[in-house]
């Protein structure tokens, strides 16, 4: 056959052809060598047709488009009189891709990576390709510290053109940091400043934190968390210079070093405030938390902006900007702050919108708002209807925004983002707590019916002491004003521990009863509640119950009707209701037996905690909690069972649970009518896990005791124990739990000591 060489391979595809040919009318043009390709796919991307007059620029033209497609390694054009045929060598497709040695990540992980950089099953292989997967894989390994991993491909040819590829990996052991050296400090020891880092060289506890394998993102935060503070001690022209990691010979340990000049020390000498204020001068610099003659404190500097915009905020601008100047006096090492305030236009909220909520109803979600439309911007307001929703629990998130209106500057909307959570659930649980053995509990639960906002419950908890059945509904919104009216039902029985028996004999109290109950918010923290019901109960005694119980039954019977009353009011200005740090919160209750039911008493209780950050690990924490009962009218004395307990978890810790206060003649605890119990704590992250927001450890001194006023030989005084000791909460996958090991403190002879406690599987 005669053949006419056109253009060949790709190093001639941007020359001029070796020798010319004659131009010709394209008749047929022929494809030849596909395996897996169809040749209407080469038609496709082929820039020729039959009819077509050929020539040496368009056999090139062909040949580019062909190998632009990827497909191939090889293209030729050849002609044959008035036929053109291509000539082409397919590129290999990926038939299968495997994994093999992978422990570190989950395999769909590290196929997802390899999909991501264009390696996968039914692609066209290319050893390019091959090659950056692999080292994004090392990359990824990188960031689990695993230096000395190993991947190694293994490439098999299979019929059709076809490839199998298995990556084996030997991923080697971690390296973990074995230094971190901070090289310029001079006003910190180096060990003051690491207390700063999550990352941290090995140690005995790094086996579970993690902290010592080493994390670019988190060196990177570290360094942020050095950076911040330097400049709350005043150093206002600190600056890292340089970082430095280097890794072992064989890969297992890593260095870490960091160069730092901390420059020098400066005070505020002054703070000016500038711009066109809004508000009286006096009040906002009453909010500057940064005062002169103090070190200079970034972190104050930024609270005062805050402060400063949130007031101007709640004046209704929306769009206040605060800059902060400083003014360096390097010689003096003091600096003038000016805070310039630009407030920007007065601003109102001309709509608020409301998206994401596909089962809440936009009444329940209008009503927790406390910034309205078309009227003035509030940014306090803003703030607290954010707080408001979160408190409802029916969202996974809540996002506000207030942009601006277009081609309307002194308007914004307000823009109100939920993300819905199932807020119906079936639950079950087991758990254990000392001298209640093995404790069962159910609950079918909706907090949100129907998207209302009203809330129904149905409680089973069953223990050797005590079987609670429960049935609650409440509607916090019976009227416009937030006024709450909820019922209860409950069926209860209570069979306390006798210690010196071993069993549960002391006696059994079975009670039935009914409430009614009401809140009434006061303010955006304060509610008073209230409550009116009547309960019926049984009480049983045992063969050697105490004396006082017998006493009692002589004089009011087995059975009793009691119609009850509660009234409270609370108080809670915390900044977390699980791991608080700041703020404080307060309780006061009454609870009583009203006249026309057999039994007549009342009960007062008053509960206060405080808490102050001492740094950003540790928190200061007091409480207490004071009581008192009395009886009244027919009633001789305080029902027995409404005597106060204290001793073991919640109380003082380090004494038997409910064995503090008076004792009949066989040592059995016979409770109080008054109460009083303190406690100290220093509260911190478990050590070696500063990150962690499950676990938090706590040094703790207990005080308190319960005492009952007729029995003149016992006062608060003497009858007064003491504990101190560490404990720790864990919010762990199975449920909460709470630990403490305490060392009781003014113990008398009689005293049942339990020095390690601990409560599983419930609420705490």
């Amino acid at each position: 056959m005669n053949k006419r060489f056109i253009a060949a391979a790709v190093s001639t595809v941007l020359m001029s052809p070796l020798w010319a040919a004659d131009s010709f009318v394209i008749k047929d043009i022929r494809v030849e060598g596909l395996q897996r390709t169809e040749p209407g796919t080469v038609f496709n991307y082929l820039p020729l047709k039959v009819g077509d007059s050929f020539s040496d620029e368009k056999a090139s033209a062909a040949i580019k488009a062909l190998f632009a497609t990827g497909f191939f390694n090889d293209v030729r054009v050849e002609a044959d009189k008035d036929v053109v045929i291509v000539s082409v060598n397919e590129r290999p497709v990926i038939s299968r891709l495997d994994i093999s040695g992978a422990k570190e990540f989950n395999k769909d992980q590290l196929v997802k990576a390899l999909k991501d950089n264009g390696l996968a099953e039914s692609r066209i292989y290319d050893q390019g390709l091959m090659d950056q997967a692999i080292q994004e894989l090392k990359r990824q390994y990188f960031s689990k510290g695993k230096y000395a991993v190993e991947i190694t491909p293994q490439v098999t040819k299979l019929d059709r053109n076809r490839l199998a590829i298995t990556l084996d990996i030997v991923e080697g052991v971690t390296a973990k940091i074995s230094s971190i050296d901070i090289v310029g400090a001079r006003h910190f020891e180096e060990s003051d400043l690491l207390d700063e880092f999550a990352l941290t060289p090995s140690g005995y506890m790094t086996w579970l934190s993690k902290a010592d394998q080493y994390s670019r993102p988190q060196l990177s935060a570290d360094l942020e968390k050095l950076r911040a503070f330097y400049l709350n001690q005043g150093f206002a022209e600190f600056n890292i210079d340089s970082t430095q990691v280097s890794i072992s010979a064989d890969k297992k340990e890593v260095f870490l070093t960091i160069n730092i000049t901390e420059g020098k020390q400066f005070k505020v000498n002054e703070v000016r405030l500038a711009g066109d204020l809004k508000v009286p001068e006096a009040e906002l610099k009453q909010l500057l938390t940064v005062k002169p003659g103090a070190l200079f404190n970034r972190e104050l500097v930024n609270e005062s902006v805050n402060a400063l915009s949130d007031r101007l905020g709640a004046e209704g601008y929306a769009f206040a900007n605060v800059n902060v100047t400083p003014e360096i006096d390097r010689e003096k090492q003091t600096l003038v702050l000016t805070f310039f305030v630009d407030p920007g236009r007065l601003t109102s909220v001309r709509r608020v919108s409301i998206a994401g909520n596909t089962r809440t109803r936009d009444e329940v979600i209008r009503r927790e708002l406390r910034q309205l439309e078309s009227a003035q911007y509030n940014g306090a307001a803003v703030k607290r209807s954010k707080e408001r929703l979160e408190l409802l629990g029916y969202f996974e998130s809540v996002e506000v925004e207030t942009p601006p209106v277009a081609d309307t500057p002194d308007q914004v909307d307000m823009l109100v983002n939920v993300k819905e959570r199932a807020t119906g659930s079936i639950q079950a649980g087991i758990g254990y707590a000392q001298n209640d053995g093995l404790q069962l509990s159910a609950s079918v639960s909706q907090s949100n019916v129907l998207g209302s906002g009203k809330s129904v419950a149905v409680n089973f908890n069953q223990g050797k002491s005590s079987k609670v059945y429960s049935l609650s509904f409440t509607d916090p919104y019976y009227t416009v004003d937030g006024v709450s009216v909820g019922y209860d039902v409950y069926n209860r029985v209570s069979k306390p521990y006798n210690s010196n028996s071993g069993n549960y004999d002391l006696y059994k109290n079975s009670t039935t009863g009914g409430m009614v109950r009401f809140g009434v918010p006061v303010t955006e923290y304060d509610r008073i509640n209230f409550g009116i019901g009547a309960e019926f109960s049984k009480l049983t005694l045992g063969a050697d119950s105490p004396e006082q119980y017998q006493e009692f039954v002589t004089d009011n019977g087995e059975k009793n009707t009691t119609y009850l009353a509660t009234a409270g009011w609370s108080r809670d200005k915390r900044d977390s209701a699980l791991w608080p740090t700041r703020g404080n919160s307060m309780s006061v209750n009454v609870s009583a037996g009203l006249p026309g039911g057999d039994l007549q008493y009342y009960r007062v209780t008053h509960s206060q905690s405080w808490f102050w950050p001492l740094s950003k690990t540790f928190t200061f924490a007091l409480s207490g909690d004071i009581g008192f009962a009395n009886s009244y009218g027919q009633t001789k004395r305080v029902p027995f069972f409404q005597n106060f307990y204290e001793g073991g978890l919640g109380s003082v810790r380090g004494y038997d649970s409910g064995s503090l206060g008076p004792r009949d003649s066989d040592g059995d605890a016979l409770g109080g009518t008054r109460k009083i119990v303190g406690s100290a704590e220093l509260l911190f992250p478990f050590p070696g896990m500063r990150d962690n927001r499950s676990l938090r450890t706590s040094l703790f001194f207990d005080a308190g005791t319960v005492w009952d006023d007729r029995i003149k030989s016992v006062t608060a005084t003497d009858a007064m124990r003491y504990s101190a000791g560490v404990g720790l909460a864990w919010l762990s996958p199975i449920g909460p739990m709470k630990f403490s090991y305490a060392f009781p403190m003014g113990k008398k002879e009689n005293d049942d000591v339990q020095r390690f406690q601990f409560l599983l599987g419930q609420t705490f």
